[in-house]
């Protein structure tokens, strides 16, 4: 048995994705709408296969990529917040909390299915849709994680790794 440990790790200039969101933190203060050109990187570990690699560069940013675009020029905003309440039909979104509100048009958003649209859980629903992503790639069945970057400011990042098997 190997003790030889291996990753694959992709960012590029062009997985940056611009878009605006709010956080709420200490309970009951919420920022200001506001906006980052957050930066996307994504490492996956495992053996090498029969082609020597763990897997495979360009599938890998290719689907990375595709996420970055879902969220790029868009607000993002949590569906489940116990405090920010969203509601949305075909022509807008509207967002709540306590009294505050904000309306967008639906097509300038996306609505994540997290409690706060921090750059950790920004990160965390990253990793999940891109494991679904990935797992129907030839390539991803000796994967062992899946590591997901997300730099909301230069210099801070929130990393999420999970298990590609659990």
């Amino acid at each position: 048995m190997t003790s030889e440990k291996y990753r694959v790790r992709v960012t590029k200039d062009h997985l940056v994705f611009s878009a605006a969101h709010f956080i709420t933190f200490n309970g009951t203060i919420c920022e200001r709408l506001h906006g980052h050109n957050w930066r996307a990187a994504v490492e996956v570990a495992g053996p090498l296969d029969e082609n020597s690699y763990v897997f495979d560069f360009i599938a890998l940013r290719d689907a990375t990529q595709r996420l970055v675009n879902e969220l790029d020029h868009h607000v993002l905003l949590p569906t489940q917040h116990p405090a920010i309440h969203v509601t949305s039909d075909d022509r807008e979104v509207t967002a709540t909390f306590e009294s505050r509100r904000w309306v967008f048009p639906r097509e300038d958003c996306v609505l994540l299915p997290v409690a706060n649209t921090t750059a950790e859980l920004i990160a965390r629903w990253m990793a999940f849709q891109l494991k679904q992503t990935l797992a129907t790639h030839a390539g991803a069945a000796n994967l062992e994680t899946l590591t997901i970057e997300i730099e909301e400011n230069f210099g801070q990042w929130a990393i999420c790794q999970i298990p590609m098997h659990a």
